[in-house]
């Protein structure tokens, strides 16, 4: 075969490749509708959460303009976060190679551990701007830390029944090894691989443990019931994004949907930062164990909820810091994590404290405590051509006139409130537990099987690219 031939042969079979945006964004609708079927509260949240944003759209000239200039407005109803626990370090290794398949990566570390939940984990999500547009789907994916089980037989026998189960198809595993081989997916496998991938994240209601086992876990923390008595990491819950919070708390018991007592995250403000949730209590659902005679005993589990996310302006390094001692603070005067008997007196002083956060964008950006992308204006027509404009520049092109900013979505995750979610869902005191030990980013990466993306500089990167695409456009 000639050079030309070859070269025309492997375009013809990268043609026939779909995109990772196609897999991902068909993966998240079609497990939207496997966990609408199984939690029928969760399509119920999905009406009011769409409901919500139409409202605050039509009322909103201004959100509307912002979400639509950023490119989140087509976005936004179709944006989903699932969350998974994983058990053995093999399960994270694969399930990278799985996510790679769909164009997801792993972006930041987080250790659950110090908020009382013996985890640590990652998000999976796009990494390019508009990729993340095209299919906004994340997966908070955390592993079990089998060091934190502080009784060693039980950490012994927990290491027994995770080294026992594959959680993975065959065929899945064969999808994912020819996509690494050949570059993609064509269409017809893409949707086998969908389908395939789906079973891993599906609810079983048959344990694989008995019931003396399955208390003997409860017992150690909730979590790792979770993660080690059944079949697989099914999703625990899909987060729709909405653009006013407060009213979906408000409207949630309108709708017969049991809300948790407090909202996660920074106080309300009129421009939104980082992260707020919250969520409808966990299900109680009935699981079979088998026992020693293999009898069948009937119990229950809570593990599965509907969670729900307002996303703000992503901050950089100094904007977490101060945000970190604010809510710090605030906890600290109340002793510990919010209730729901002194949430009303926890969001009063929440509020009070954040008073020292900026809340306007332009004090934000001249603080440096948030990120933001650049627009070129109308008037930067105008400029002299005599002049290379630099990054020196940006900041009087700005004041000038000649750059407008946005404020940069936060894309990832807050431990804290992850862990207040997890809490105040399934009525457990496991939050309040301190685990002894450090985080151990390097083992978490060797177990991935690659270094986590650093997030700050994920953000780093996508406002330096903004600035270099509007400085482009005035030095042409």
């Amino acid at each position: 075969m000639s050079s030309k031939n070859k070269l025309e042969s492997f375009t013809n079979t990268a043609e026939e490749f779909v995109s990772p945006e196609y897999i991902r964004n068909r993966f998240s609708k079609i497990m939207s509708d496997m966990y609408k079927n199984e939690v029928p509260l969760y399509g119920e949240l999905l009406d009011l959460v769409h409901d919500i944003n139409d409202n605050v759209l039509s009322e909103s000239r201004e959100i509307e303009e912002q979400l639509a200039h950023t490119g989140e407005l087509t976005r936004l109803n179709m944006e989903r976060h699932g969350a998974i626990r994983l058990g053995k370090p093999y399960e994270l290794f694969t399930m990278r190679r799985l996510f790679k398949v769909m164009g997801m990566y792993s972006v930041g570390y987080y250790d659950l551990a110090p908020a009382g939940v013996p985890v640590h984990s990652t998000a999976f999500r796009a990494i390019e701007s508009t990729a993340l547009n095209q299919a906004p789907f994340r997966v908070f994916t955390s592993l079990l830390r089998l060091d934190l089980i502080d009784d060693v037989e039980l950490r012994n026998n927990v290491e027994t029944i995770l080294e026992k189960r594959q959680i993975f198809t065959e065929k899945v595993l064969q999808l994912i090894d020819k996509s690494e081989k050949e570059g993609g997916l064509n269409k017809e496998d893409a949707e086998t691989f969908v389908q395939e991938a789906l079973e891993t994240f599906r609810w079983h209601d048959t344990a694989t443990v008995d019931y003396e086992m399955y208390e003997a876990l409860l017992n150690q923390h909730r979590l790792i019931a979770d993660v080690v008595a059944f079949k697989g990491p099914h999703i625990n819950h899909l987060t729709p994004r909405t653009l006013d919070i407060d009213e979906v708390q408000i409207s949630m018991e309108t709708r017969n949907i049991p809300p948790k007592d407090n909202i996660e995250g920074p106080p309300a403000r009129k421009c939104p930062i980082l992260l707020r949730q919250t969520s409808f209590k966990a299900l109680t659902e009935k699981v079979t164990f088998k026992n020693n005679a293999e009898k069948e005993e009937i119990g229950e589990h809570k593990a599965r909820f509907g969670e729900i996310e307002q996303r703000g302006a992503a901050l950089t390094q100094k904007g977490l810091d101060l945000y970190h001692e604010l809510l710090g603070k605030t906890r600290k005067a109340i002793g510990g994590s919010p209730t729901a008997e002194n949430a009303s007196e926890y969001n009063k002083l929440l509020a009070e404290n954040f008073k020292v956060f900026p809340d306007n964008y332009e004090e934000l950006h001249s603080k440096e405590l948030a990120y933001f992308h650049y627009f070129t204006t109308d008037k930067a027509k105008t400029l002299s051509k005599e002049k290379v404009y630099t990054k020196a520049d940006v900041n009087q092109l700005l004041e000038d006139g000649y750059l407008s900013i946005e404020p940069m979505v936060y894309e990832d995750f807050l431990p804290v409130s992850a862990a207040g979610i997890f809490a105040s869902n399934l009525g457990t005191d496991d939050a309040k537990r301190e685990y002894e030990g450090t985080s151990n980013q390097s083992l978490f990466e060797k177990d991935l099987g690659e270094p986590v993306y650093k997030l700050t500089k994920w953000y780093e990167d996508m406002q330096d690219e903004s600035i270099q695409n509007c400085l482009a456009v005035i030095n042409a």
